[in-house]
């Protein structure tokens, strides 16, 4: 059960919007509007997703911003599959910051996250774009004098059959404007999909090849200056003190600006601004936190677990459950940062009246609130300008570098790009924050679950980001697939929260809460397998013949991966699936341990059903890039605190997947008509929990502590 199925009053579904369209500025505006949001009056300033000028590319307004995922793909294909249109007549334009204008109609804000984009705009784009096509193939008949069942849409033409007489849409657009808008629309068949399902070539992609695409760190207003930011290392530290005498000596430094809980170098380009803030000479006010360890954290996270806890799912009876021996593990991960390959940044000019911001954020309407708090102005008075995003993973999800950039610009005459080095993006990141997992899985006679008792031990991100998701205590993220995809009659799963010391920021990181309970469950189900004696493929077919969706995924990645087939010395196969983000998934890693420990990641195979597939090279790219971010974590991933401030910094210490570690990866579709799911976390939450399983399948130990440790495995 995921986090959106736990909230059914906001699903969407045909009749909870509308299709609103009118004539304004030369073009034919269509949108879609969700019923009960704050709406616009009527005017050229309407929710516009779609524009069709009277010559020139149609634009479509999209509200997701593009991340590498390739929403703008997707959801152009979404409008031209309708609409009628080639992919080559749209242009994607970034919405402007306006949740009550732009909020995704499952989120009920102005973000992008959470696998959502595709899913929440499955029906309403295409609706919007078959209304239009319908209502200018109506504006093409009354100009001839035919019923519009002798006409037809064709790229980007109403073509009357019998007469041969064209007309292109944008010559229509006046008048179709004027036509009624058709009632109950009908959208195409599978079976009649020209774009959607199909291979193309990606409209982001020719801009980022030829340099002219435009991320948050390539805004230039001009007379921009550029600032090097430190922020207090020590979480909730501040400033005492500095002395800029040296930082102002270098050529090119214009200002040090002082902020309660940070300094900012001011210069005509970043290598000054650079220069000038490794020459200040800073006294920090360590704070509260001034002595906390990792140590310390993961004690109190321990005190949590043996704490008081909420039932977030509660089925059957585990406590009156009987039978065999019991599973009982406690499964650990650490801090995570997510080192997004842009680093963070913001461009900010604030003027006595008006503020303009230029950004890469997932969340652009909580950008332009931020900086009209900061600056008091009122948020109409803001303008922000938003750009492709370098890497998203969750941690654009929060606004805190647009903040900083606006307390930094309010000390500077015109617009200031603020630059974090990558020290200062690793140091002070919206973590995810330690996680703890119990798991307890009773098995009857015949070996198979009875009862599953799962307590997750966490913070609740989204009581602060998203409180939608956040009921009667429990935060609906952290606990998603805490109760496992399995058919077990008993089962509880218990939320401890438990939150980051004052000062720490926590957030969203790719995959989310799956991420989080994969391995315990996986795990578990692993370790429950090998008490029982059945192979554990077998084992979970057993548990999943009501999933049937699941069950294909499992069977085609034990097929393609050659499960139960002969390896050589020292090689092991492990197994997980993944129900999560609408989407079904089963992931098979092959390792090679050697005797001393040196684990080789040789092959991932991964299956899934993501339902009706929108682009098949996006779903590849989205599922491989998945499956190397949770790889990367699933190694190396994890922080330490020392007196209150993280240790790690950069790629050196805190590194990632490279080429020539990265193991052959193998992704398998499964046709399906359902409506589609989310892809873009999809192959992450898996891997671990693979990883571990093929170990102990070569090893016999079973690690359940991330990152993999390999001097565990030495002498195995």
């Amino acid at each position: 059960m995921g986090i959106l199925a736990r909230a059914n009053d906001l699903r969407l579904s045909r009749r909870s919007f509308v299709v609103s369209a009118l004539f304004a500025g030369g073009s034919l505006i269509i949108a879609p509007r969700l019923i009960g949001t704050a709406q616009a009056a009527e005017t050229a300033e309407l929710n516009a997703f779609i524009r069709i000028p009277p010559a020139g590319p149609i634009e479509l307004v999209i509200a997701s911003v593009e991340m590498g995922q390739g929403v703008y793909m997707g959801l152009s294909t979404l409008l031209a599959e309708e609409l009628e249109v080639g992919l080559d007549q749209i242009v994607a334009v970034p919405a402007p910051a306006n949740p009550a204008l732009y909020a995704h109609p499952v989120l009920r804000d102005q973000i992008t996250g959470g696998s959502v984009s595709i899913r929440g705009f499955w029906e309403p784009m295409r609706k919007a774009g078959a209304t239009g096509r319908l209502m200018l193939v109506a504006a093409a008949a009354d100009t001839w004098g035919v019923p519009a069942a002798s006409c037809r849409a064709e790229a980007g033409e109403v073509i009357h059959e019998a007469s041969g007489r064209r007309l292109a849409y944008g010559e229509l657009a006046q008048k179709a404007a004027s036509m009624p808008l058709p009632q109950d629309v009908p959208l195409k068949p599978a079976s009649a999909f020209r774009l959607i399902g199909k291979q193309a070539r990606r409209i982001d992609t020719p801009a980022k090849v030829d340099g002219t695409a435009r991320f948050g760190l390539d805004a230039r207003p001009p007379g921009v200056a550029f600032a090097a930011i430190s922020i207090c290392p020590t979480f909730g530290g501040t400033l005492a003190s500095v002395d800029d005498a040296e930082a102002l000596k270098v050529r090119g430094v214009r200002k040090v600006v002082r902020l309660s809980d940070a300094v900012a170098v001011v210069a005509d380009h970043t290598g000054a601004a650079r220069k000038g803030l490794a020459a200040l000479r800073i006294d920090w006010d360590r704070g509260a936190n001034a002595n906390l360890t990792t140590h310390e954290l993961e004690r109190r996270a321990e005190a949590a677990m043996a704490g008081d806890a909420l039932v977030a799912v509660n089925e059957g009876n585990v406590e009156a459950a009987t039978g065999g021996p019991v599973v009982e593990a406690v499964y650990r991960m650490p801090i995570l940062p997510h080192t997004t390959m842009e680093p963070m940044n913001c461009t900010v000019h604030v003027r006595p009246d008006s503020c303009e911001v230029w950004v890469g954020t997932q969340v652009a309407g909580r950008a332009r609130q931020t900086a009209a708090e900061v600056t008091g102005l009122p948020a109409e008075k803001v303008t922000v300008h938003n750009h492709l995003l370098g890497g998203g993973f969750g941690r654009r999800l929060d606004h805190d570098g647009v903040t900083m950039a606006v307390r930094v610009a309010q000390q500077v005459e015109g617009p200031v790009q603020v630059v974090w080095s990558r020290e200062e993006d690793v140091r002070h990141d919206s973590y995810r924050y330690l996680n703890l997992s119990r798991i307890d899985i009773r098995l009857g006679p015949d070996g198979m679950p009875v009862a599953l008792r799962h307590r997750v031990v966490g913070p609740a991100i989204m009581a602060r980001f998203l409180p939608i998701f956040f009921k009667d205590g429990v935060d609906f993220d952290i606990i998603d697939a805490a109760e496992s995809p399995y058919a077990i009659p008993n089962k509880r799963v218990e939320f401890a929260r438990h939150e980051a010391p004052e000062g720490m920021l926590t957030g969203n990181w790719r995959g989310v809460g799956p991420t989080r309970n994969a391995p315990a469950i996986e795990g578990g189900i692993d370790e429950a397998a090998h008490l029982a004696g059945i192979d554990p493929v077998e084992y979970r077919r057993r548990l999943l013949s009501g999933n049937p969706r699941l069950l294909a995924a499992l069977e085609l990645a034990a097929g393609r991966a050659g499960w139960g087939g002969e390896l050589g010395p020292r090689h092991g196969r492990g197994v997980a699936v993944m129900a999560a983000f609408g989407s079904f998934a089963a992931t098979i890693a092959q390792v090679h341990v050697g005797p001393d420990g040196a684990l080789k990641v040789e092959r991932i195979v991964c299956a899934v059903d993501c339902g009706q597939v929108v682009n098949p090279e996006v779903l590849h790219q989205q599922v491989e890039s998945g499956i190397v971010y949770g790889l990367s974590a699933a190694l190396y991933g994890r922080l330490t605190i020392e007196q209150g401030a993280v240790v790690e910094s950069n790629f050196d210490d805190q590194p990632v997947l490279r080429i020539n570690e990265c193991p052959e990866i193998e992704v398998h579709v499964i046709e399906s008509g359902e409506a589609p799911g989310g892809i873009g976390e999809l192959g992450t939450p898996g891997v671990a929990p693979a990883l571990m399983n093929a170990i102990f399948a070569v090893t016999g130990k079973r690690l359940r502590s991330l990152p993999i440790d390999t001097a565990e495995l030495s002498g195995s």
